[in-house]
């Protein structure tokens, strides 16, 4: 078996080099919210930073450990492409980001704020994606993967690092899955600490690509996506984040439309808390199948919370 790519002494070594303003992110039994789902639930609260977004602890980790000065290139659907702008303005690394077209406008924005180069192209993330490389390569530029470069893990990894400082830790954690980053960082530390917690990976029906290349142990490609969560809208999936998801996921689950902005109002309501829909999945997949986790501990991050005020006029 190949050994795991994120290791406990890297997760770490990134903990102490990142910068604190990403760190040490609140997490708490929400009570009301437990009460409302018939399960006890935990939340890890990524969104209190300067990009609203748990993507800022793998990037700033990346930019620390690049070049000084040297572009970089990368794709983004939002939050990802706002991390790197923040590291790379911190750290005198240049960066630019591609993003899809019809890309969230309010993390687009940030973006040009941050100090980012912009450049919108094709329709969704995967075709952004494509041409971020291929103009990368053009140029002699480093491209910056989210999900395959180890640092963008390692980063993730050390939500669960703090996570586990907390007793009692949960049965069972929720964790939404799009390019892997966050799901394999996260568990890969979790199951070198606490092994019997089960890890449950957590995506959109209308963006399946990973959940069923996972279950099928091979790739599947999509044409479209049909979700709101964009964030954890894969159309193409990662051949290596495939990898470091097996033998890290117990189970996944696909959730609808409904059970996502049913989620992001509990979570509203109950908390106070603003979650983009790829935040919310995780909260999600206990409304709709509440029942399998009646009587555990259930865990799960709100990683992001960047939406424009006509989204939470309109979900919220």
């Amino acid at each position: 078996m190949t050994p795991p790519r994120v290791t406990l002494e890297r997760v770490a070594l990134a903990a102490r080099t990142i910068d604190p303003v990403f760190l040490r992110s609140p997490q708490f039994e929400c009570e009301p919210l437990s009460d409302a789902l018939g399960a006890r639930l935990s939340l890890k609260i990524e969104s209190v930073n300067p990009i609203r977004s748990f993507k800022g602890r793998g990037a700033d980790w990346l930019v620390s450990r690049a070049e000084r000065g040297a572009p970089l290139v990368c794709a983004s659907a939002g939050n990802f492409g706002q991390a790197m702008a923040w590291a790379g303005r911190a750290r005198g690394v240049p960066v630019t980001v591609y993003a899809s077209a019809h890309a969230n406008p309010l993390k687009l924005e940030r973006m040009r704020q941050l100090g980012a180069t912009l450049v919108l192209h094709g329709d969704d993330f995967d075709a952004a994606k494509q041409e971020a490389r291929r103009v990368a390569a053009a140029r002699g530029h480093r491209f910056v993967e989210d999900g395959y470069d180890v640092e963008t893990l390692e980063g993730a990894g050390t939500i669960a690092l703090e996570w586990l400082e907390r007793a009692p830790f949960p049965d069972v954690l929720l964790v939404p899955l799009g390019n892997g980053a966050l799901f394999n960082g996260v568990a890969t530390v979790v199951k070198a600490r606490r092994p019997q917690t089960r890890l449950i990976a957590v995506q959109a029906a209308g963006a399946p690509a990973m959940v069923e290349s996972w279950r099928a142990g091979r790739v599947i490609e999509h044409d479209a996506l049909h979700t709101i969560a964009d964030g954890i809208g894969v159309r193409v999936p990662i051949p290596q984040a495939l990898d470091d998801l097996r033998g890290l996921a117990d189970d996944a689950i696909l959730v609808r439309e409904a059970s996502i902005l049913a989620a992001m109002r509990l979570l509203h309501r109950h908390t106070g808390l603003v979650a983009e829909p790829s935040a919310a999945v995780g909260v999600a997949a206990l409304v709709e199948q509440g029942a399998a986790f009646r009587g555990q501990s259930a865990g799960t991050i709100i990683c992001g919370s960047n939406l424009t005020p006509q989204q939470m006029q309109e979900w919220l």
